[in-house]
């Protein structure tokens, strides 16, 4: 296992949330973070841009309040996202922000850090990125990152196409350090199924939309309720970069699912104009564990049912080796 010093002791579960566009806000961050598992949000979903101080002002307060009133409680650190991309003209303003706050974690996305990193690491941060491919997670890592995030098949989102089983083999060969998976996890026994794959911490994005905190509208969190991994589709349409979403939307949106044009990268914005937005509104983004939701309650409750399952999951795992261990 390859869990960072800074996280060693501050997980009830091998986890990290994912950060999600319009979703993740305060609240949900907070209520992860308190349930023992890095809560994230993207710096852009904090409009306008002078919310950022105001957000992570919030959540330190809040969490520190709790470890005051509890010292022994176990408090996951909270991370905040940046999109490393020439149309977001955001990037400058909030990584000075997040500086002055020192954020425990930033979770880079699109390419590679090399201007990130140096400011992260000069107060003691860390940085993890998003990758979807060995080229991806080498250009990391030449980038001096302190995890990679394997966004494989299956994850909500902008997503790879690799199976884990494919790309986390592949990173190990020559990766010893942190890794973090990502793709269709939304049950305890598949975080235990990412570590016994090779990696130390799930990455968890789609269940946690459907939940009370999120900033999601009541109709996706019912259509993560009555979809199945068929209903999730794959295209770059919506913003130029491959992603997952709920055909539901895309019907809703008077769109053929199945014949929806192409788009190349030239057409991503993640610039002050917010284009990607209409796309994460209107046309919900999702992960294939979606016929793993069947409800929607608070994040403290959905996390204690994730560490149950993990528990039940690690039993039936020593169990089996137990019965082969001959």
């Amino acid at each position: 296992m390859s869990i960072p010093a800074a996280l060693q002791g501050k997980l009830a579960l091998p986890v990290i949330a994912a950060p999600m566009f319009i979703v993740s806000n305060p609240a949900l961050v907070i209520a992860q973070c308190l349930g023992g598992i890095v809560g994230s949000f993207p710096a852009l979903n904090a409009r306008p841009q002078e919310t950022l101080d105001v957000w992570l002002t919030q959540i330190e307060e809040a969490l520190a309040a709790a470890r005051a009133a509890d010292p022994t409680r176990v408090i996951a650190p909270y991370a905040v996202n940046q999109i490393v991309h020439h149309s977001n003209a955001r990037l400058e303003h909030d990584m000075e922000v997040c500086v002055r706050h020192q954020a425990p974690i930033v979770i880079t996305s699109l390419r590679a850090p090399d201007l990130v990193v140096p400011h992260v690491h000069r107060y003691g941060g860390l940085v993890f990125h998003d990758v979807v491919s060995v080229r991806h997670a080498e250009k990391a890592l030449e980038a001096g990152v302190d995890g990679l995030i394997l966004v494989c098949s299956g994850a909500g989102g902008h997503a790879g196409t690799l199976s884990p089983f494919a790309l986390v083999r592949e990173v190990r060969r020559f990766y010893g350090g942190p890794l973090i998976l990502s793709g269709a996890i939304a049950h305890g026994a598949s975080i235990l199924a990412a570590q016994a794959m090779g990696a130390d911490l799930a990455y968890m994005g789609t269940r946690f939309i459907a939940t009370r905190e999120a900033n999601a509208t009541q109709a996706y969190k019912q259509a993560l309720v009555d979809s199945a991994g068929l209903d999730i589709v794959y295209t770059p349409y919506f913003t130029g970069i491959p992603g997952n979403y709920l055909k539901a939307s895309i019907l809703a949106a008077g769109l053929d699912p199945d014949n929806l044009p192409q788009r190349d990268k030239s057409a991503a914005d993640f610039g002050s104009k917010a284009a990607e937005a209409k796309a994460w509104r209107d046309i919900w983004g999702a992960g294939q564990g979606v016929g793993q939701i069947d409800a929607i309650p608070d994040t403290a409750g959905l996390i204690e049912q994730l560490k149950r399952e993990y528990r039940e999951a690690r039993q039936a795992q020593a169990d089996n080796t137990a019965v082969f261990s001959g």
